[in-house]
């Protein structure tokens, strides 16, 4: 049997697979892509593209062309709840960041603005740059099983054109194949949670939707009609893929009754419903069902095989969390695996990804079902639930307008039902608030503050470690940057100020015995960089001199803060256990203050 050889064996080519091959190429790392399928996404499938990913695209060198193909934040905001969308508006929603109050948490929290990228525009993207970049794609190339030994990974494919097998022998195997993953299954990565929660389905079709939307853009317009509420994700939804041309309606079922026959009758009469004007022209281009899930994985490693994605996490759309996540996954991951690659890092360091990573997964599978609940009391103050009869339930919903003490708690309870909605809409705090905890994080000994803010709501930005960098705008000579743009780009960097030239020397000495790239980032008055609105002097949390340590994907490793006599040794000793080589070191007994 023929042998292929690589440094990493990624199975799927989905957003988690797609993006770790794009940034192991972007870091150099040999790597090949397999998948069984022929092409790449034909569907749209996920699409919010949320503030954090951007930043992770950004750093990777695709948000622009991310951007060119996306719909822009602006026009993905105002998340209606209707009766169908050509009849009675229940009351909408700001979503997305584009709530006044909420636009600047968004433009403070980052230089990337969240948009709109479905799935079958996503994946070209990332996996064409993946390969300019030097990773190997292979379609029509089915996994079947691995073995694992102290050097690597030995994994069997099925070439599905020829039919044949052979095998691709890797030091690294990472499963990045879907909600059925069978690397993770070979792998017996332990779960939590079930399968197959509830039923729904998915209908793309082409239509001319303008006089019906483009007064009100939006992502998402929820219909609350008869049968809205079974199985599915709590209601009937069509969501706009292209405005105002494309569409996918998002419908429930009975999972015990199983899916219904998809012809494009059934498919018809169910967007007619949700339309609620059989005038326009429609056209039926794909019909799928699926399931809601819930369901997570505790660790994300077997030794030498890693599961990225929907292996490890799967959940309902909701919140728009799946393929950021995912990419996110990637992002944490593929780093690690060149430094041990390298053999910059030891293989330790990996630990670190299910340690870092698995929480977020929890955490999203978590929230992502939990907004499903929250859409049942938009029906229940509408007095929706309490009849199968439809007629009844339309002079249920008709009420709502009458000049009547009840119907005024009525309209009440239904703005605060549909304002509940935000920790679906508006989580920013979900997708920028991620904080890690192992090994590859150095504690300062400073107490966790918490978070001063609902942490689902609101972003909270931090210099402790484990948290991501925060961004600020800072200038060099007539050009604008972001912190971020400052680090990444798969290296370290420290960040200090005036007075930090302890710093600065200990990074080349670092650099020098651990055989790693430090970047040195110094910002103020008469450096490199500046800090003309203050806005870094306010977020970095330590004085002048002190010192921050990002991670390649850009979280904090170390912080301290101040300059101190024994800055080599404290940022050699941090790297070291970052980098796997070294015990965490205990907490010191006495926390050092950080500065104002």
């Amino acid at each position: 049997m023929d042998t292929v050889e690589t440094d990493v064996l990624i199975v799927g080519s989905g957003p988690a697979g797609a993006a770790t091959a794009l940034a192991l190429s972007t870091y150099g790392v040999p790597n090949m892509v397999v998948t069984r399928y022929g092409r790449l996404a034909d569907t749209p499938r996920a699409h919010i593209t949320n503030q954090r990913t951007m930043e992770v695209l950004r750093d990777l060198g695709v948000e622009e062309r991310v951007r060119e193909r996306a719909t822009p934040q602006h026009l993905m905001g105002n998340t209606v709840f209707c009766t169908s969308l050509a009849g009675e508006e229940l009351g909408r929603l700001r979503s997305w960041g584009n709530d006044p109050r909420v636009q600047a948490e968004h433009e403070l929290a980052g230089p990337s603005a969240m948009c709109d990228m479905p799935q079958h525009l996503m994946e070209p993207i990332l996996v064409d740059a993946a390969v300019a970049r030097g990773t190997a794609l292979r379609f029509d190339t089915e996994y079947l099983a691995h073995e694992q030994d102290a050097e690597g990974v030995t994994v069997t494919v099925r070439d599905r054109l020829r039919g044949d097998t052979y095998r691709i022998r890797a030091r690294y195997l990472v499963g990045a194949d879907g909600g059925r993953s069978r690397v993770a299954e070979n792998a017996g990565l332990p779960t939590v949670g079930r399968m197959g929660v509830a039923g729904s389905l998915n209908i793309v079709f082409e239509a001319d939707l303008t006089a019906l939307t483009a007064h009100r853009p939006s992502t998402l317009y929820w219909v609350l009609a008869p049968g809205a509420t079974v199985g599915g994700i709590g209601a009937g939804l069509v969501r706009c893929v292209r405005p105002w041309t494309e569409w996918m309606v998002v419908w429930g079922y009975d999972l015990e009754a199983g899916p219904p026959d998809l012809t494009e009758e059934y498919a018809l009469s169910v967007v007619r419903q949700l339309l609620g004007d059989d005038e326009i022209p429609v056209r039926i281009t794909s019909t799928s069902a699926w399931t809601v899930n819930h369901l997570y994985a505790e660790t994300y490693a077997d030794r030498r095989v890693l599961c990225a994605g929907d292996a490890v996490h799967r959940h309902p759309p909701s919140n728009g969390l799946g393929s950021n996540t995912s990419i996110q996954d990637a992002y944490n991951l593929a780093w690690k695996l060149r430094h041990v690659l390298d053999g910059t890092a030891a293989p330790a360091l990996l630990d670190s990804y299910s340690a870092e990573r698995a929480p977020v997964g929890r955490q999203t599978v978590e929230r992502a079902n939990k907004s499903i609940g929250e859409t049942a009391p938009v029906f229940e103050a509408l007095n929706v639930l309490s009849t199968a009869d439809p007629d009844q339930m339309w002079r249920n919903v008709a009420a709502r307008k009458d000049a009547t003490a009840e119907a005024e708690k009525q309209r009440q309870r239904l703005r605060e039902a549909i304002a509940a909605k935000v920790y679906e809409f508006n989580a920013h705090g979900v997708e920028m608030n991620q904080r890690y905890a192992s090994d590859a994080v150095v504690p300062d000994g400073t107490p966790d503050p918490g978070f001063a803010r609902d942490p689902e709501l609101y972003h909270q930005p931090s210099t402790r470690p484990g948290a991501k960098l925060p961004h600020a705008w800072v200038t060099r000579g007539r050009d604008r940057l972001s912190t971020l743009d400052l680090g990444g780009r798969g290296r370290f960097t420290l960040f200090t100020g005036i007075g930090g030239d302890c710093w600065r020397q200990a990074a080349e000495a670092a650099r020098r015995e651990l055989g790693i790239e430090v970047a040195t980032v110094v910002i103020g008055p008469g450096q490199e960089y500046e800090d003309p609105y203050g806005d870094w002097a306010g977020l970095r949390e330590t004085g002048d001199g002190g010192a921050l340590l990002a991670r390649p994907d850009n979280y904090i490793g170390f912080r301290h803060a101040t300059a101190t006599p024994d800055a080599a040794d404290l940022l050699t000793g941090a790297l070291r256990q970052i980098l796997g080589h070294a015990r965490p070191a205990p907490e010191a007994s006495e926390a050092p203050e950080v500065a104002d």
